[in-house]
């Protein structure tokens, strides 16, 4: 589908009016207008304005990829106030840890499935260090050569790499050669300083964030870039953000996609803080297709915002729903996530994406074209 001028949705506000012929006319939005965004947009224009883009690159398709996690372990050394996932390394006796053995057998599981990629990420746990995880890698690659492995959050590398006492370079080269292929975009959060020491202040700090993942793009590995929102960071935190990683990517042209990743207030130190409407869900993934002109893809992370949640954000900028998943994923449905079951067939998702009136393609990692869906009435498993 080719991405049609919408006169209709014109503000009469003149700066406004002036952000849209921007998008329009292909240029490059500033700060200043994405703040004007957030604070005066309506969710009619600014998720008109994402629809357009989001044509203009990729048409009616929308992407989906087979998937599974391993999450090794739920203990972590670190006090996030947001998180209702992990417990701390102090009281590992409530947690759960995954020996390399019982790993594999998650990896074994999925023998003969048609799954592409094994994502692999959890807390920090002292005793799962870089050469720990470097073994679990070069086992999934000896048993399975042909499964992407994308694992490890930056904050994760960075405690690895420290304690291996390791420069970041030599680090991501290490686990590069022993089967890593690409990173997730977690623990990114809020770049923001300030915000960031009142949420996460003991977890690596934004440049060293940028750091790890500018390294692993001058490696030639693509990564995600995430950022959770909804919280106390303000409008400007969040175009700070965006900011640097858009200044990232001009530089390395090495994030596959952006994924805005909600707040969630259940079972946490921050449960006295309100979590977002649907409404401005909706209007920060529009905004964030808008701004990150040089980001291929915008992902909806379903489990997180749940199905149907999920199929309305494909009219606001997104276009990939992330992966069929499977029951193991913890990390969100323990924070109170839409989804408490996060898994879906390839038909599920077909399904979900045809009903939005857009065309399903699975996808690998790095999106290359798996199948379309778009042309079958039928899905074939």
């Amino acid at each position: 589908m080719a991405a049609v001028m919408d006169q209709s949705i014109l503000p009469g506000d003149t700066d406004l009016r002036a952000i849209a012929q921007k998008i329009y006319n292909d240029q490059r939005i500033t700060d200043e207008d994405t703040l004007l965004l957030f604070e005066k947009g309506s969710l009619g224009f600014v998720g008109s304005l994402a629809n357009f883009v989001r044509e203009k690159l990729h048409g009616d398709i929308t992407y989906f990829n087979r998937n599974f996690h391993i999450e090794p372990t739920n203990a972590c050394i670190y006090t996030c106030n947001f998180c209702s996932y992990s417990r701390l390394y102090a009281h590992r006796d409530e947690a759960w840890e995954l020996g390399l053995e019982q790993m594999m057998d998650i990896v074994k599981k999925y023998d003969g499935e048609p799954v592409t990629e094994v994502h692999i990420v959890g807390g920090v746990h002292p005793k799962m260090n870089l050469e720990f995880f470097a073994e679990l890698l070069r086992k999934i690659k000896v048993h399975r050569p042909d499964l992407h492995i994308k694992g490890f959050t930056a904050v994760e590398l960075d405690y690895m790499f420290r304690k291996a006492k390791k420069t970041v370079a030599e680090g991501m080269q290490y686990l590069k050669d022993a089967g890593l292929e690409s990173l997730p975009g977690g623990g990114a959060e809020i770049f923001a300083e300030a915000v960031r020491q009142q949420i996460c202040p003991d977890k690596v700090d934004a440049d060293g964030w940028l750091k790890i993942h500018e390294t692993a793009h001058q490696l030639g590995m693509h990564t995600n870039a995430t950022m959770l929102y909804g919280h106390i960071e303000s409008f400007a935190d969040r175009v700070d953000h965006m900011r640097r990683l858009r200044e990232l990517q001009d530089h390395t042209k090495g994030f596959n996609t952006f994924i805005p990743l909600k707040f969630r207030n259940k079972d946490n130190d921050m449960s006295h803080v309100p979590e977002s409407t649907l409404v401005e869900d909706m209007r920060l993934y529009a905004i964030a297709r808008i701004y990150l002109d040089n980001f291929p893809h915008l992902k909806a992370y379903w489990p997180m915002l749940g199905r149907q949640n999920a199929q309305l954000s494909l009219s606001f900028g997104v276009n990939d729903l992330d992966g069929t998943i499977d029951d193991t994923t913890k990390i969100y449905s323990m924070a109170g996530a839409e989804e408490q079951t996060p898994s879906m067939s390839t038909e599920d998702l077909v399904v979900l994406i045809k009903q939005a009136k857009r065309q399903p393609v699975e996808r690998g990692t790095l999106y290359n074209v798996i199948k379309d869906y778009g042309q079958s009435e039928n899905v074939k498993m």
